[in-house]
C-alpha cells in the first residue's frame, strides 16, 4: 500500500476527493483530487518557478469534508493539510506559490502576510516532522 518516494518539497494530491460537496467526478468520470494534481502539473509547465515542489498523488487522505484536499510537506519541517479547494488552475497556483515558499523556509513556517490569497482559509491541520513536536 505504501509506495516509496523521494523525501524532497511535494504536494501529495488527494487523488480520489470529490470535485465538490455535490459532485463526485466530473462528465468524464474524473475525480476531482485528479483533476487538480493535472492543473498543478500544468501550471507548473507554465511557471519555471513552481518546479521545485514535486506533485504526487494518493489515494484518500481521508479529508472527505473539505474536498480537494492536499498535504504539503518538505523533509524535516512541518506540514499542512489543507482542503475545500476548486479543481482549478488558480487555486492549483495558490497552493503550488504556498508550497514553494514553505519549501525555502526554515521550519515549514511561512509567515501570514507572504500566504497566496488563494490558501487563505484553507488550512485543515500542520503536523510536527518527525522527532519534534511545535512550541
Amino acid at each position: 500500500m505504501l509506495c516509496p518516494v523521494e523525501p524532497v518539497a511535494a504536494v501529495v494530491v488527494c487523488s480520489t476527493c470529490r470535485h465538490s460537496a455535490e459532485q463526485r467526478e466530473d462528465e468524464s468520470g474524473r475525480r476531482g483530487g485528479a483533476v487538480l494534481a493535472e492543473a498543478m502539473r500544468m501550471v507548473q509547465q507554465a511557471d519555471p518557478s513552481l518546479q521545485n515542489v514535486e506533485v504526487q498523488e494518493m489515494a484518500c487522505l481521508f479529508a472527505c469534508q473539505r474536498h480537494c484536499t492536499v498535504h504539503v510537506r518538505a523533509p524535516g519541517k512541518i506540514s499542512y493539510i489543507l482542503g475545500g479547494f476548486q479543481p482549478a488552475e488558480e487555486d492549483a497556483r495558490a497552493i503550488l506559490e504556498y508550497a514553494a515558499l514553505h519549501a525555502v523556509s526554515a521550519e515549514g513556517v511561512v509567515p501570514y502576510g507572504q500566504w497566496p490569497q488563494g490558501v487563505k482559509g484553507h488550512f485543515i491541520t500542520r503536523t510536527p516532522p518527525e522527532g519534534f513536536v511545535c512550541t
